[in-house]
C-alpha cells in the first residue's frame, strides 16, 4: 500500500535566508509572511540551520546560552550567528509518520525537506500534517476498499462493508479465514488519516487451530 510521502503536502515556496543575512531583516521576513523560522542556506542551496523565533529573541535576552557560546562579532548580528544548528530536516520520499514522529520528538514546528544531496526542496509544518486527516472519507473508503481488501487481503467485492465518518472506519461482514483479521484491522489502522477502527467482520472457517496445531508438531522433539 502507499504511503503519503512528505512531498505530497509539503510547501515548495520557501522563503529562506543566508548565513550573512541581517538580524532586523530575519525579523521582518518572519513578521511579513507570518511563519515561525525560516532555514539558513549555504550557496549551495544546502540547508545549514534554521532561525527561529525562540532563537531571535535568546540572543536579546542577556545570559542566555548564545551569548555565552562566543562574543558578539562586531556590528549587527547575522543569521549564520543566531541560527540553531545543524538543522533538523527530513527527505522528501520520506513518510508523513515519519516527519511528524520526528516533529514531536525534537519539539519543533516546521522541518525543511531536502533532496538527496541536501538541498532545500520545501518545507513542511504541523499544519501541514494536520491536513492528512482532513482527507475526503470517500478517499479513505476506497482505498481501504481497493487497496486493503481486494488487492492485499484478495476480499471478494461485497464481502466487507466499509463506513467511514470523519476519519472513523467501521467494517461489517466477513472473510474466509479467521487469520485475515487481525492483518484486515492492522493494515485499515496504518492508512494515512484513519483514525480509529471498530471491526465487527466475521471469519467463515477458523484456520488458526490448525496453524498452531502445525507448529505445535513442528516443535516437538522427536
Amino acid at each position: 500500500m502507499k504511503h503519503l510521502k512528505v512531498a505530497d503536502l509539503m510547501t515548495d515556496e520557501v522563503v529562506s535566508v543566508a548565513p550573512g543575512t541581517g538580524f532586523k531583516d530575519v525579523a521582518k521576513l518572519l513578521a511579513q509572511y507570518d511563519i515561525s523560522g525560516v532555514p539558513v542556506l549555504d550557496d549551495e542551496d544546502r540547508v545549514v540551520g534554521v532561525v527561529s523565533q525562540t532563537d531571535l529573541l535568546a540572543y536579546t535576552v542577556p545570559g542566555s546560552h548564545l551569548s555565552e557560546q562566543s562574543p558578539p562579532a562586531p556590528g549587527p548580528p547575522t543569521a549564520g550567528e543566531v541560527m540553531s544548528a545543524p538543522a533538523v530536516t527530513v527527505h522528501a520520499e520520506e513518510t508523513v509518520a515519519d516527519a511528524a514522529r520526528l516533529m514531536t520528538r525534537r519539539g519543533i514546528e516546521r522541518l525543511p525537506v531536502v533532496d538527496v544531496e541536501d538541498r532545500l526542496v520545501g518545507i513542511v509544518t504541523r499544519r501541514d500534517l494536520l491536513r492528512l486527516f482532513l482527507r475526503p472519507d470517500s478517499e479513505m473508503r476506497r482505498r481501504i476498499t481497493d487497496e486493503v481488501l481486494t488487492e492485499v487481503l484478495g476480499v471478494p467485492a461485497g464481502d466487507v462493508d466499509v463506513h467511514v465518518v470523519d476519519g472513523i472506519v467501521t467494517l461489517e461482514g466477513h472473510v474466509e479465514r479467521r487469520s485475515q483479521l487481525p492483518a484486515l484491522l492492522g493494515l485499515v489502522e496504518q492508512l494515512d488519516g484513519v483514525v480509529a477502527v471498530a471491526s465487527r467482520v466475521t471469519a467463515r472457517t477458523d484456520d488458526t487451530a490448525s496453524m498452531h496445531g502445525d507448529h505445535a508438531r513442528h516443535a516437538m522433539p522427536w
